[in-house]
């Protein structure tokens, strides 16, 4: 028996590959469908079936491309409905892999379809459930994506609970617990670290499993949840009812442009320019009105939040070989129209005399400086609001990146504005989009609020935030 965890963690996201007797069975696949093929050709199995927990909401899976590529059927819980060829299960069906039987737990509560899939070894020994978005470790799956009708958050929360009471916590104590999603990911808004436990220790450690009633479990879980980013609904329509395949995406965005190409497909199309470079080496050049989201940090989740278009043409601007990468997560969130890129990079584009853009960066030193001459500065704090009402700087006004599409408006585009993040990541994405509409006097502050707290600026006391402001 093998069972293996595939976690991507720029997604939050876990994918499971279990093998038995030269069968295998897949259980929540990423768009990219490649590294699931190789390992079950290094087994020399076959892929027999595709376990969907549910009909993921913040990423695009691979069940589609990879039921056409392995000949594999998807399996989803009961009461789910695809416009493409799928086995829906029946509660309490079985599937057999080599000598391992996977049972089907309906598990509704997150969605109506949720489901937990139970493995049972060899000896018939429940081993491992894969609970998808119903059970994390820390957390339980957020209620309010599939309201129905006249069901409200409250009555998915509700039927969360009667799920976990009669179909997971009456298993043993010894199983292992095996989610979708660890931290970072918006589907929950306390989960750990750790991306997996036994249920015995979850059962002692969980807040939400430790409420002592349905109405406290119902108010615990509720209890502040940030909205969903606006990409969610989209991501799960993609996947109830098929997408382009990934092959196609691929070939249709590594396409290497000139500088003079580049300019002219961004004229003639409206694409966004969207440049993946590192914050500070994007500061220090690049295309007028091109936004920065790094691929050395949550990548695809912000283009999620913040292009609100899945089909908007994108034109890309990276280091050098890292094309590839970016298309291929921008697909795992659904952003398939990447219809080139810059060739060799800014380097090109700079040689050719075409006009570069620049953003101010200062260290927190040196914006110490700026508050002790005038306390009149305009200083945002583009944190989420969990880690600004924890702790903040008395100055700042809290704008959080996640919202910057409604609040830009709000903004004088003649005055000058000193943005800050948790670490710099999320600050310049802030200021580059800001510069993109039209604020011209945008400085970020290096390092963040992690440098900030090395300096004598005068800061709120720490208090513990909300399980629902950590989302």
């Amino acid at each position: 028996m093998k069972i293996e965890q595939i976690y991507t963690g720029c997604l939050a996201e876990a994918a499971y590959y279990i093998e038995s007797n030269g069968e295998a069975a897949i259980i929540d696949p990423l768009r990219e469908i490649d590294p699931y093929l190789k390992r079950a050709e290094k087994d020399n199995a076959t892929i027999k079936y595709i376990f969907e927990t549910h009909f993921h909401a913040d990423f695009v899976s691979g069940h589609v491309d990879l039921a056409e590529k392995s000949g594999a059927e998807i399996v989803y819980g009961p009461t789910a409905q695809t416009t493409f060829k799928s086995l829906i299960a029946v509660d309490g069906q079985q599937f057999k892999i080599g000598a391992l039987t996977i049972t089907t737990l309906h598990t509704p509560g997150h969605t109506p379809e949720s489901t937990t899939y139970l493995l049972t070894d060899e000896q018939g020994k429940a081993h491992c459930i894969f609970t998808g978005d119903t059970l994390f470790i820390g957390d339980v799956g957020r209620p309010d994506l599939a309201q129905k009708g006249e069901l409200t958050m409250e009555d998915m929360a509700a039927t969360l609970y009667d799920s976990l009471q009669d179909k997971i916590l009456t298993l043993p104590d010894d199983v292992l617990v095996y989610p979708a999603h660890g931290a970072g990911s918006a589907c929950g808004k306390n989960m750990s670290k750790e991306t997996f436990d036994t249920l015995g220790h979850q059962k002692e450690v969980n807040y939400a499993l430790k409420a002592s009633s349905k109405e406290q479990f119902i108010i615990e879980v509720t209890a502040g949840i940030l909205p969903p980013p606006q990409y969610f609904s989209k991501n799960a329509a993609m996947n109830k009812h098929g997408y382009e395949s990934f092959e196609d995406v691929c070939e249709k965005g590594l396409t290497p442009l000139t500088p003079d190409e580049f300019e002219a497909m961004a004229n003639s199309t409206g694409a966004l320019i969207l440049d993946t470079r590192d914050p500070q080496v994007f500061a220090k050049g690049f295309i007028p009105s091109a936004v920065n989201i790094g691929l050395n940090g949550q990548f695809a989740p912000w283009v999620g939040a913040l292009i609100t278009d899945l089909k908007q043409p994108l034109l890309l601007v990276c280091e050098p070989g890292k094309e590839e990468e970016a298309i291929t997560r921008l697909s795992r969130v659904g952003y398939d129209n990447t219809i080139g890129f810059l060739m060799d990079g800014i380097s090109l584009w700079a040689a050719a005399g075409k006009e570069l853009d620049t953003i101010t960066s200062i260290s927190a030193t040196e914006f110490e400086q700026v508050l002790n001459r005038n306390e009149n500065v305009l200083a945002l704090d583009v944190r989420k609001p969990g880690e600004y009402e924890a702790e903040h700087l008395e100055q700042t006004l809290t704008r959080p990146l996640d919202y910057i599409n409604e609040w830009t408006n709000e903004l004088d585009h003649q005055e000058t504005y000193y943005i800050h993040c948790a670490g710099g990541y999320r600050s310049m994405v802030a200021a580059s989009i800001l510069k993109a509409r039209g604020v011209e006097n945008v400085i970020d502050i290096a390092g963040g609020y992690g440098a900030i707290k090395n300096t004598g600026l005068k800061r709120t006391d720490f208090a513990c935030p909300s399980k629902g402001m950590k989302a």
